[in-house]
């Protein structure tokens, strides 16, 4: 078997395969390049040595069966014998699922989780988001801490359980979606530095040195990252990566990473016959992001959308510190901006950043479900001092009203974990570095952050306690008792509801009238015949939507369609779909 590696500024490299010792050559068509051949098969351990130096894992390793500080293994990939014959699954008219492999069951492995796959089909989920797989040390973790870009996290089950899962969701009819991390990787266990530039002092970013993507070297660089995001698709047969906060990658070549990284996963799409497709986080408002290259974009197929959120979620809590300040001042109205234009920054002023922020998106061009909405997510959650959902301070009509809102907005929707049924459990910062210095540095900086917020030192979990990730679990006894079972049908009837709606996956966002009352706490909007009226006020509203006949598609509780005064009689904290001729 053929072994390679790239060590540019190296003077001799060496190979350690199942215990025996072989020097590398220079490969003489590339530069940088360093390869042999050794025995081996799937599961054999190996690393590399610069320099004389230690052995180190495989940048590109596949696996790592001790964690990332161990030795590689072999991976063949051809071993599995796929079992679901899959076409894929496009993003338009979606509805994705954000999930925690080690959270979502008490076991936190890849196979629990798709014994709990049937339960996202019968809600109707198209495709699961699953939050970052490369291995990271410690067993427990969001995942954002990674240092092996190419390899699954072994507790979590490793690649073959990846596998597993994916077939399983394909089998269901289930996309699979891969939340992958380019701007940064963990502090603890990357030993990247000791192969390449791979990293450059030329920038600087929250988490260090960048990762090179313009600097000297960065062809291979970039390379790398492509190779990584590529293989996720191909080998794994997944449909589509979350790419994480894109906003904080420096790079000032002409042709832009994710320009290059689109173009790329275009070509796989079209070489394997499936749909494939990228989402960012990003938070610069910026619609080139994912306007189409040909249209002179950088072509990603959509990004997460936080101008929602902030604005429904100061309609529903009334919070206005930090970020959520500028959409606090007048939340219908934010709500009201962004469900007409996408973004609520669009060149606006913003008093949390002290400068205009975004740029305005063609309605007219762009279709609203590049953009993608949703109540809750990891961060919005976890970032919490305590992790505490929605559920935990607001009304079962509430969340009805935001769930009414989600699913039947422009935008394709997503739904984090135990949100369907307003989980009780909270979902927290939980951490389980194997380094002290780094667990007790990571443990004082979160008390810390909370205490300039008025936050008592006990009163945020300890990141590195197992029991702050085992409160985080979801609790699979909640959705067949109330209040919980009512919300999972509100939010099954919902999905069915827009599946089955046209008027509801029209991507068309300068068609959607919206209408408010921020003094009675209402808020409707028309999409074609779809009539969506929520009051999230405590007394009933009467809500203004003309005579002409109507039909109930679906409410929380139980409404008459408005009489000869055309007004719809909703009550405090309730919503409505009504079809209007």
């Amino acid at each position: 078997m053929q072994f390679e590696v790239w060590a540019p500024q190296a003077e001799r490299v060496t190979l350690q395969c199942d215990g025996v010792t072989c020097a590398l050559e220079r490969d003489p068509g590339r530069a940088g390049w360093w390869t042999g051949e050794a025995e081996a098969a799937d599961g054999t351990r190996y690393g590399f040595a610069v320099d004389d130096g230690p052995v180190r894992p495989d940048p590109r390793s596949r696996r790592q069966p001790d964690g990332p500080n161990g030795l590689s293994a072999v991976v063949d990939q051809a071993r599995h014998e796929w079992r679901t014959q899959w076409s894929g699954r496009p993003l338009p008219g979606a509805v994705l699922y954000e999930l925690h492999v080690g959270t979502y069951t008490p076991e936190g492995t890849l196979d629990a989780a798709a014994e709990r796959l049937g339960h996202l089909a019968e809600l109707g989920i198209t495709h699961v988001e699953l939050m970052p797989l490369c291995a990271f040390p410690g067993r427990h973790g969001w995942g954002y801490d990674g240092v092996s870009p190419w390899a699954v996290h072994e507790p979590y089950g490793g690649p073959e359980a990846l596998k597993r899962f994916v077939d399983r969701a394909h089998a269901l009819g289930l996309g699979v979606v891969l939340d992958v991390v380019h701007n940064h990787l963990g502090p603890s266990g990357n030993y990247l530095p000791e192969f390449g530039p791979y990293f450059t002092e030329t920038h600087h970013t929250p988490w260090g040195a960048a990762i090179n993507l313009d600097a000297p070297g960065s062809d291979e660089v970039r390379a790398y990252l492509l190779g990584s995001a590529l293989a996720w698709l191909r080998d794994y047969r997944l449909d589509g990566l979350r790419l994480d906060a894109v906003h904080a990658l420096a790079d000032t070549r002409a042709c832009h990473f994710l320009e290059e990284l689109s173009t790329a996963v275009d070509a796989l799409a079209a070489e394997t016959g499936r749909p494939l497709f990228l989402i960012a986080e990003s938070d610069l408002n910026d619609p080139r992001l994912i306007t189409p290259r040909r249209a002179g974009g950088l072509g990603l197929h959509a990004q997460w959308n936080d101008d929602f959120h902030h604005a429904l979620h100061t309609a529903l809590t009334g919070e206005s510190q930090g970020y959520y300040a500028d959409f606090a001042r007048a939340p219908f109205a934010a709500l009201a901006k962004t469900l007409t234009g996408g973004f609520f920054h669009d060149g606006t002023y913003s008093g949390f950043r002290g400068r205009r922020h975004g740029r305005p998106l063609d309605r007219t061009r762009l279709p609203s479900h590049r953009l993608l909405g949703y109540t809750q997510t990891h961060d919005q959650i976890g970032n919490r001092a305590q992790g505490d959902r929605l559920s935990a301070s607001l009304s079962p009509g509430l969340l009805a009203c935001a769930a009414a809102l989600t699913l039947t907005a422009p935008f394709t929707p997503m739904l984090f974990m135990g949100e369907e049924w307003a989980a009780g459990t909270p979902w927290q910062y939980f951490t389980d570095h194997t380094d002290p210095e780094l667990a007790e540095a990571v443990r004082r900086g979160r008390r810390r952050e909370f205490a300039a917020h008025g936050w008592a030192e006990e009163d945020v979990p300890d990141p590195q306690d197992p029991a702050t990730r085992e409160r985080s679990c979801l609790d699979w006894s909640e959705p067949e008792r109330e209040p919980h079972a009512r919300v999972l049908a509100w939010y099954r009837e919902l999905i069915a509801l827009r599946h089955a709606t046209a008027d509801l996956t029209d991507p068309d966002l300068a068609d959607i009238k919206v209408a408010h009352d921020a003094q009675a706490r209402w808020l409707a909007f028309r999409r074609g015949d779809v009539r969506v009226a929520v009051n999230l006020g405590k007394e009933p509203a009467a809500i203004p939507l003309g005579p002409r006949p109507a039909r109930v598609l679906a409410t929380w509780d139980p409404v008459d369609v408005p009489g000869r005064d055309g007004l719809l009689h909703v009550p405090g904290e309730s919503c409505v779909v009504l079809e209007q001729d």
